[in-house]
């Protein structure tokens, strides 16, 4: 079994409707998650507006989110800022969260020795397990494979990535030179079944909000060695892929929406990111018809 579950979701952060951290949403929510096929949540990640969220607020969300669920919680505490990030991990220690998620430092670019620098630095701020998140299309900078094989030899408790980078066929390389024990989640939903064939051990998603039993049983399908059952679900699931973000909805806002959509109290997205297009209603409702939950729930 992967050290942190085989299906993750980068949970949602539910708001008031006046734009207020709703904790009692977020607990709420992260086990309706569990309850319907996550066997771990990422907290405070891009899904959950990190962004958008003060230092206090993010620590707040992390803790709640620990004491409810009987699930791993693997807290985003990442930041451009090294020192912002080492007090992030430390305080997320404290709450109880089980792992760390670190995205590569963002706008201000620094090099592969500065990066292997930082997540080294981080890194030590705790004793919990620690997942670095490449995704070069929000960062600016690719963590090269050279840097994450240096870093998963080198620092005992960095053992995976959330791989968003878009190269499978880089990720395969990865995976070949890495330590046995080194784990490659999927970042990027539409690579799920990619990425699971290159040696992935599982997915962080934001699909899995409302198709999370789909994805656990794509998983399970592709480990028993049932290639083409695997192959199906990946093939119903492509509507999903395609709602869960784009230029005129970009992750999360379509996520908020499905979940309101569902009944989960979750509100709107924090400015810049609170404008949604006229029609995404209508088109999580199609979305969700075709999945398990919209067939059944």
């Amino acid at each position: 079994m992967a050290r942190f579950g085989r299906v993750l979701t980068a949970m949602v952060t539910p708001f008031r409707d006046d734009g207020s951290l709703d904790l009692d949403a977020a607990a709420l929510l992260a086990q309706w998650l569990v309850d319907n096929g996550s066997d771990g949540l990422v907290v405070a990640g891009t899904t959950g507006e990190s962004p958008t969220l003060t230092h206090d607020e993010q620590i707040d969300l992390i803790g709640a989110v620990a004491s409810v669920v009987d699930a791993p919680v693997v807290a985003g505490a990442g930041s451009n800022d090294t020192a912002a990030a080492v007090e992030l991990t430390e305080r997320s220690t404290e709450v109880g969260a089980d792992g760390i998620l670190l995205v590569a430092p963002y706008y201000n670019r620094p090099s592969q020795a500065g990066l292997s620098k930082h997540f080294a630095t981080v890194a030590a701020a705790t004793d919990l397990p620690v997942l670095i998140y490449d995704i070069p299309v929000r960062t600016g900078r690719k963590v090269d494979t050279a840097t994450l094989l240096e870093l998963a030899h080198g620092v005992g408790n960095i053992v995976g990535v959330k791989d968003a980078a878009g190269d499978p066929a880089e990720t395969a390389k990865l995976i070949a030179q890495a330590p046995d024990d080194f784990e490659v989640y999927s970042g990027d939903d539409s690579l799920n079944l990619a990425l699971l064939a290159v040696g992935a051990v599982g997915f962080i998603s934001v699909a899995s909000h409302w198709a999370g039993a789909e994805h656990a049983d794509m998983v399970a399908a592709f480990e028993k060695g049932d290639v083409a059952a695997a192959r199906q679900i990946n093939a119903s699931l492509i509507p999903s892929y395609d709602y869960e973000t784009g230029l005129k909805a970009p992750n999360p806002i379509p996520a908020k929406a499905m979940m309101r959509l569902i009944g989960l109290p979750v509100g709107r997205c924090r400015p810049p990111m609170d404008v949604e297009p006229d029609g995404l209603t209508e088109a999580a409702a199609e979305v969700l018809a075709g999945t398990r939950l919209g067939t059944h729930g």
